[in-house]
């Protein structure tokens, strides 16, 4: 297998990947944990890589994976990502997120990161 299992099976792994996608595309970083941030960054670039070609065949299949949470006042997370995240990218052939490391959480001592979106305001 060429992915991370993350304890869960694959219903709870793919709600938690839906919600934490969501979640960057609102909020433009999000802080998790290591291993879900290095998961989570392949499927945010490849929805952002479908953003680019903005058709509706793209929309659908974002639609089908990001959820409809409010990014603000006018605009859902998906609407977001098609007028505002996809222009800002169009020059860039890739890499639209980074990560970087913060330390240990005090709990468990899990590694926490932050996962960005490069060129955010």
């Amino acid at each position: 297998m060429n992915y991370r299992k993350l304890n869960r099976d694959s219903s709870n792994r793919k709600a938690l990947f839906r919600d934490l996608v969501t979640d960057l595309f609102i909020h433009e970083r999000i802080q998790t944990t290591e291993a879900k941030a290095k998961e989570l960054r392949s499927i945010a670039e490849k929805l952002i890589t479908l953003a680019k070609r903005g058709d509706l065949h793209a929309r659908r299949q974002v639609a089908a994976f990001v959820r409809r949470e409010a990014a603000n006042e006018n605009q859902d997370a998906i609407q977001k990502l098609f007028s505002d995240l996809a222009p800002r990218y169009s020059e860039r052939p890739g890499g639209y997120t980074r990560i970087l490391k913060l330390g240990p959480r005090r709990g468990d001592a899990a590694p926490m990161v932050y996962l960005e979106l490069v060129d955010r305001a």
